[in-house]
């Protein structure tokens, strides 16, 4: 037999033997394609949300993190605008699981299972509970050369107590490593660009979840932090984003209402 029969049944022995790839395998290279031609930082963030929500079956919410040159955060993508307020009171009490990865100084994972027994964030923790969440994890993004710090985080709430484990921490940093390496080679990529995405989704969803809060409050007589809470109660009883509930009962709000408990 001649050598190239030889290597022509050694190749065809091994693409026999080799064992199928796992869907997990086949989730993380469709991911790889579809983030080689994004064309922009929001269809890569996005796109990272959209893979985290399929891959991490316990992550009811997801968002990015990302610190400015200024010290300051933002959160330029998520699932829900409850994400939003989540990473906002992170930001505004300086403690949490996205403000810890997302520090270049910081854990590169900060996980808490049960957030009704976490010690390590006295504020934050009880208002992400009163929020519906019962467990969290983010991780920290790698951030391009010169010194290679973190400058964000990838993070996922769970409303299951115990609902995120060292599988979905796993899964996780796998996910972050893609939109890092995603985010270093998009030309696109650039703060004002990150900035400008979130102040434009921003402005969009606090006007129509405004009109939204401000026809509860007239109906029911409640302050706005409670009107608030009948959105996001509702949200999430019908599995429908917060900002899209809030665009449906401000554009059709002499035919519907929302439900009271």
């Amino acid at each position: 037999m001649s050598s190239d029969q030889d290597w022509q049944r050694d190749r065809e022995a091994f693409v026999t033997d080799r064992p199928a790839a796992g869907p997990l395998a086949r989730q993380f290279a469709q991911l790889t394609h579809t983030l080689l031609t994004a064309p922009t930082v929001e269809d890569v963030l996005q796109t990272v949300l959209d893979a985290t929500t399929v891959m991490v079956p316990a992550a009811d919410l997801a968002s990015f993190t990302l610190l400015d040159a200024d010290g300051h955060f933002h959160t330029p993508a998520e699932t829900d605008e409850v994400a939003i307020e989540l990473d906002r009171l992170q930001y505004r009490f300086r403690e949490g699981p996205c403000v810890e990865a997302a520090d270049p100084g910081g854990p590169a994972v900060a996980i808490a299972p049960d957030l009704t027994a976490e010690p390590r964030w006295p504020k934050w923790a009880p208002a992400a509970t009163r929020l519906g969440m019962g467990s969290v994890l983010s991780t920290a993004l790698i951030s391009g050369p010169p010194n290679g710090e973190s400058s964000g985080a990838l993070n996922v709430y769970s409303r299951s107590r115990h609902g995120l484990d060292a599988a979905d921490r796993d899964v996780l940093l796998l996910l972050a490593t893609h939109a890092s390496l995603a985010l270093a080679a998009t030309d696109a990529v650039t703060r004002a660009e990150l900035q400008a995405a979130h102040l434009r989704k921003a402005i969009d969803s606090r006007d129509v979840i405004g009109q939204a809060k401000g026809i509860i409050m007239a109906r029911r007589g409640v302050s706005a932090d409670a009107a608030f809470d009948v959105l996001r109660r509702t949200s999430q009883d019908l599995n429908v984003k917060l900002a899209d509930l809030a665009r449906t009962l401000a554009g059709r709000h002499t035919e519907i209402d929302l439900p009271t408990r």
